[in-house]
């Protein structure tokens, strides 16, 4: 991986991580990793095949031989994910799922598991990098490590307007509990917490529209990787 030029954004749900990424990588040309969605169709898979998501070996087997597939949208359209052929795109996205990534997520094993799989994504002509612990655990060595967060409020208003947009019946009080919670969880969990790393830079995007963000990065891209 030391030939490859690497951004790795890390930051909690609802910060803004997956838009900002997808941005940059159109942006650079660059490939893309979207990290949450191999915990999330890991997690899909599990509960999918009843596989009891605290039996660590036998979800951990099932990401190290995990059947997905992302294809690229045309003309800018999303990523489609196929999970053991089906498409799973929209599922993937859900509030459920999340909770079944964020239960797997903490299990050894499948991080493990998961981990080579998630740095095989680092090839020319260079990464974006979307996740949690991009920069603390999965690519240390990245020399641009940014670390996009929000308050849970505005998190919280975020996923309303967006599960509202969709015609989705939801109450923004639980929304930010469920946020928080997450929260909670992903940032005291033993393994790779929630946290920025040492030498990645601190990004609030509270009030912040997506353009000004890319911009605020792109600055520091242009700083830390001369070559572009």
């Amino acid at each position: 991986m030391s030939n490859v030029p690497i951004i790795a954004i890390d930051g909690p749900s609802g910060s803004g991580k997956g838009t900002l990424c997808q941005t940059l990588a159109r942006h650079f040309g660059w490939h893309l990793l979207d990290s949450g969605a191999l915990y999330r169709l890991t997690g899909m898979a599990a509960d999918r095949h009843g596989i009891a998501l605290n039996d660590e070996l036998a979800v951990a087997e099932l990401a190290k031989n995990l059947d997905v597939q992302f294809v690229p949208g045309a003309d800018g359209e999303p990523t489609l994910v196929l999970l053991e052929g089906d498409d799973v795109s929209g599922e993937l996205r859900t509030e459920k799922t999340g909770l079944l990534a964020s239960k797997v997520a903490v299990l050894g094993a499948v991080r493990d598991a998961l981990l080579q799989r998630q740095r095989d994504f680092a090839q020319l002509p260079g990464l974006v990098a979307d996740g949690r612990d991009m920069g603390t655990v999965v690519f240390t060595d990245a020399p641009l490590k940014i670390f996009l967060t929000a308050s849970a409020e505005e998190r919280a208003e975020r996923r309303y307007k967006q599960l509202k947009s969709k015609g989705d019946n939801v109450n923004l009080a639980t929304l930010l509990m469920e946020i928080q919670a997450r929260d909670k969880r992903d940032s005291e969990r033993e393994l790779a917490p929630l946290k920025p790393a040492a030498d990645a830079i601190q990004l609030d995007s509270s009030g912040l529209g997506i353009e000004e963000v890319f911009e605020r990065v792109l600055a520091e891209a242009k700083i830390r990787l001369p070559s572009l």
